[in-house]
């Protein structure tokens, strides 16, 4: 594992040596502080709870976890640096898995800095913090599972933009296929075991369940399968654009 935690602390090191990841990191607790306090009516609703900080998270990570997964293998592309990182002693799945859990760590560091939040309302009333350490899982696994998804489509294309705006269609494709509205749609059109399949994908769905407290397997097992295919497509798009 050492060429792993080689350039896992490379890629780490990378993002704050431009302004970009402090930018990215003051934009992000902004908006989770504005969300909670303000559209979550923290105060309003009397309650010792975190539940509108969490439940903004699916949104907030749609469009900011995307921009960090879109640099993932686009700009090593286009940068031609992607022919001298596997010119390394290092596999491809060493590469994409190390690129990935230093992604991973940077939003990591980003979500443990919202801590404040956490202080706030255990000074405020007594909170169950059982279920707030689940929802913080459950905010990290939702996030990796977005920088995979992100991490797929950086390595199909050159352009960040371009990965970008397809991370955010899938990624919001998968959120939404968990609410009632769009089950609604299909229970029109297909039996009932296709629309629980679907409503299965649902990254909202098993990010909820986590958020209140139980940490089911199956959830578990749903995020560690989705971010496990999404990074074995990765590998495989990059082995197949290598002569692009």
């Amino acid at each position: 594992m050492n060429p792993v935690v080689t350039v896992f602390r490379r890629e780490l090191a990378s993002y704050f040596a431009t302004p970009v990841a402090y930018v990215f990191i003051v934009i992000f607790l902004l908006l989770a502080g504005a969300l909670t306090f303000y559209y979550g009516g923290f105060f309003e609703r009397g309650q010792a709870d975190l539940q509108p900080f969490f439940i903004y998270h699916p949104w907030l990570y749609l469009f900011l976890v995307p921009a960090i997964g879109m640099r993932l293998w686009a700009e090593e592309r286009k940068s031609g640096t992607i022919e001298l990182l596997l010119t390394l002693p290092i596999t491809m799945w060493q590469a994409v898995l190390a690129k990935f859990l230093a992604a991973w760590a940077f939003v990591g560091i980003a979500l443990a800095l919202t801590f404040p939040i956490w202080i706030t309302v255990n000074y405020l009333g007594e909170p169950d913090n059982g279920v707030i350490v689940a929802s913080y899982l459950g905010s990290l696994l939702m996030a990796g599972a977005f920088l995979a998804i992100g991490s797929c489509l950086s390595a199909a294309t050159r352009n960040q933009v371009v990965a970008f705006i397809l991370t955010v269609v899938i990624c919001f494709l998968l959120l939404m296929a968990g609410f009632p509205l769009v089950q609604g749609f299909f229970q029109s059109l297909l039996p009932q075991g296709a629309v629980d399949a679907i409503a299965g994908l649902s990254l909202y769905t098993h990010f909820i369940a986590i958020a209140k407290g139980v940490v089911d397997l199956r959830d578990l097992i749903y995020f560690a399968l989705t971010i496990g295919v999404w990074l074995y497509a990765t590998a495989i798009v990059i082995d197949l654009k290598k002569a692009d």
